[in-house]
């Protein structure tokens, strides 16, 4: 397809064989389409390993492979055959290596040996183990605070390590653990602890075969989590209305045709998925939702005043909630208009969603980063969680909140124990275990840890895993921030930018993968346990050769860095590394819900942590579900946008070939671009203003004000189904419009969903 050409036939429906297609195309890629194919089988089933992609739930009986696009892409992404040995860094310096695209720099294959930079030649070489651990330890230790070093976690870290991780981090002496919670969902948490006190979702992959009605709000199943389209398939199927509130149209929620279903498959047929799909603006949600409730009080007035039964629950309220009163009176004092105006909705339309939710005896309400990556995310949630309380749907059959997590152990890692503000409960439990106090302050999130390094104030940075240059906002000033690092090191399984940032000293340690066989010094295979995102806690036990005889665990390189920074008078850290029934066994004895976790996580399924809310027990300072009664947000900035000539509100999000900051293609044949990730999504009517085309290059400019230039340079135009005034396009090329000072209120969450741009025409206005 040539240049002139990115822009073409959208899929008609997600999933079908343009999945397939996709899936062979990955396999054949990875080198080893054969043993890539019998990997995947062992994916999700007791005796393998744990999807290393999304967070979604598997199904009861948790020993037949569900088919899902990108869980095939993140396998055969991790078990390629190609590798990157020490001979590669021989042949490329850093410098060049930093204009290659994220791409390019994963599709070099699997690391294979540790590698220490060294900056007379610019290069990567090849180091020992002992060397590496040695020099890092030796660079902790000489920090003159161990506030002066930050912590970083990904979500595809495994609960053992995240554990062990966090447990030399505080016996170190501090609370940084910026993580990529910080970047996601952050908000879900906040709001949910504040509204049901606990910062979770309330429901079971089970409740979605007995809602009655599913709203999803602010996600894209179809590209971010797909194996969540068959549960809503099924919904769909069995009657379920499913109420989509999405500024873009996503093919994902509109139609699905599922690659295990033969019929379909054979005929080309689809199941439709969105009964009712809304078009709210951006940051509009809450504005929305407080509209359904306000026509859901008039419903009841109605009704009572009729003598019929009523529409919301008031025996529900009176004994499981506070605040109701005050949540009637924000939602009195809210006008039709301003509820329109920011939302952009009609009161139809809003009126029309209620009536579903009134409908419905059983509703869940599933949300992800649409939500949560806004200046207000923490109050819409809190809007939501008021909205299912009017009806009591929390604590029961088919109804209940689900945030939809990303990576497969972000909660994971936040159970036990990644959390920058640790509870009381968790210290005063690690301090019983290993008889010394913990660091009681508050530590670093990721935007205070960034800010943390541009000041001079942090002087080292460990990442396990993730791409953090990438992921993070202001892309320009993380690495002014990892140039000032004494120390910068990176665990990971393949390379990519935020390892070509090196500070005074820099290591990259290769780990082993999710699908990898993980011996321990007697040969014995060892397993790993992950939490999805309905707190079902499983294992997850690999079955390939590793990619090299020199690639260690994630346990065993922190175990490692421990025993060189803290030595082994607390802590015996090879034992640990050596047999992770040890960390399992430690971690029931701090952590609530894990009695007897060795024994449960070697079962089918594995074991659900127990969630309170669903349960009905209210762990907030009312002891109650607790009401939001502020009052909308002043003002959005879609709303700021629409008043200032030439200013669109920007959000970013994942092409269908890429799973967070990992690129596996260059096509996204849902939004029918191929080839090509430097575009901009725009609404014909505003390409139309600004005497603009389809595949015109643009700048993008972020219009913040700050004195801090952002362009996003020599991007494309596409038209698309987007609310006027709103722009879309891929993370993480737009990071670099982000301001790192622009977060989410309560949650420090970036606002990569809502940010300020305008759009330059250039003059070389179409590609050759």
């Amino acid at each position: 397809m040539g240049k002139m050409d990115f822009i073409g036939k959208a899929s008609s429906a997600a999933g079908g064989w343009g999945a397939l297609k996709s899936v062979g195309k990955r396999l054949l890629e990875s080198g080893a389409p054969i043993s890539g194919a019998r990997t995947l089988l062992k994916a999700n089933q007791p005796d393998g390993f744990d999807c290393p992609g999304c967070a979604w739930g598997d199904p009861e009986h948790g020993s037949s492979f569900e088919f899902c696009e990108n869980g095939v892409k993140a396998v055969a992404w991790e078990a390629t055959e190609a590798r990157v040995p020490p001979d590669f860094f021989a042949s490329h310096t850093v410098s060049e290596l930093r204009t290659w695209s994220d791409y390019s720099l994963e599709k070099q294959g699997r690391l294979t040996d540790p590698l220490r930079y060294d900056r007379a030649t610019d290069k990567y070489l090849p180091v020992s183990w002992d060397e590496a651990f040695d020099a890092i330890g030796g660079v902790l230790k000489s920090l003159d605070s161990p506030d002066r070093a930050e912590f970083y976690t990904s979500g595809r870290a495994s609960n053992e390590a995240a554990f062990i991780y966090q447990l030399m981090v505080r016996l170190y002496g501090t609370n940084n653990f910026p993580d990529c919670s910080n970047m996601c969902h952050e908000a879900s948490g906040v709001g949910l602890k504040a509204s049901v006190g606990v910062g979770k979702g309330t429901v079971l992959l089970e409740d979605f075969e007995k809602a009655d009605a599913i709203f999803v709000i602010g996600q894209n199943p179809g590209t971010n989590h797909p194996r969540m389209l068959g549960d809503l398939r099924r919904a769909a199927i069995r009657g379920a209305r499913i109420a989509v509130f999405n500024p873009i149209r996503e093919k994902g929620l509109e139609r699905f045709t599922d690659p295990q279903d033969k019929l379909e498959m054979i005929t080309g047929g689809n199941t439709k998925i969105a009964t009712n799909y809304y078009q709210p603006r951006q940051g509009g949600d809450m504005a929305a939702v407080r509209g359904m409730s306000k026509a859901v009080f008039a419903a009841d007035d109605a009704a009572r005043a009729a003598g019929r039964p009523s529409v919301i629950d008031h025996d529900f309220l009176s004994a499981h909630a506070v605040e109701f009163e005050a949540y009637r009176a924000a939602v009195d004092a809210t006008s039709w208009d301003s509820i329109l105006d920011q939302s952009g909705l009609t009161r139809d339309q809003i009126e029309e969603a209620a009536g579903i939710y009134m409908a419905s005896n059983s509703v869940i309400a599933t949300w992800a980063m649409g939500i949560t990556q806004h200046k207000h995310s923490v109050i819409t949630i809190r809007e939501i969680t008021n909205f299912m309380l009017l009806r009591g749907n929390i604590g029961r059959p088919g109804a209940g909140l689900c945030p939809v997590r990303g990576h497969s152990n972000v909660q994971g890692d936040r159970t036990v124990g990644i959390d920058e503000k640790a509870t009381p409960a968790l210290l005063d439990a690690l301090e019983k275990e290993l008889g010394v106090p913990m660091p009681r302050n508050r530590g670093h999130n990721t935007v205070e840890a960034i800010t943390a390094m541009l000041d001079g104030k942090a002087q080292a940075f460990i990442a396990l895993g993730g791409n953090f240059l990438r992921a993070t906002p202001d892309s320009p000033l993380i690495i002014k921030a990892f140039e000032k690092q004494k120390l910068t090191v990176n665990i990971a399984t393949k390379l990519n930018h935020s390892h070509l940032v090196p500070g005074e000293t820099s290591f990259i340690l290769p780990c082993l993968g999710r699908t990898e066989i993980d011996r321990n010094s007697q040969g014995k295979s060892q397993i790993v346990t992950v939490e999805d995102s309905m707190s079902m806690v499983h294992g997850s036990g690999g079955i390939n050769e590793p990619a090299s005889p020199q690639l260690r665990s994630e346990v065993a390189i922190i175990a490692g860095i421990a025993q060189a920074t803290l030595g082994n008078e607390k802590v015996e850290w090879a034992k640990l590394a050596d047999d992770y029934d040890l960390i399992r066994d430690m971690i029931s004895r701090v952590l609530p819900g894990f009695q007897d976790f060795n024994a449960r996580v070697r079962v089918p399924r594995g074991f659900h942590l127990r969630n309170a809310a669903a349960e009905r027990e209210w762990n907030t300072p009312a002891q109650k579900a607790t009401f939001f009664t502020g009052p909308l947000p002043e003002k959005t900035d879609h709303q700021e946008a629409l008043s200032k000539n030439g200013i669109f509100v920007l959000q970013t999000f994942r092409s269908h070939d890429q799973y967070n900051t990992t690129i596996y293609g260059m096509d996204d044949r849902y939004r029918g671009v191929y080839g090509e990730r430097q575009v901009i999504f725009m609404n014909p009517k505003d390409m139309e203003k600004l005497g603009a085309h389809a595949k015109q290059r643009v700048d993008v400019i972020g219009e913040y004000g700050d004195g801090v230039e952002r362009i996003a340079e020599n991007f494309r135009l596409v038209p698309y189904n987007i609310p006027e005034g709103s722009v879309g396009g891929y993370y993480p090329e737009l990071n670099v419009l982000v301001p790192l000072h622009s977060y989410g209120e309560g949650s420090f969450t970036p606002t990569s969903k809502s940010v300020l741009v305008s759009v330059r025409l250039r003059a070389d206005a179409v590609a050759a």
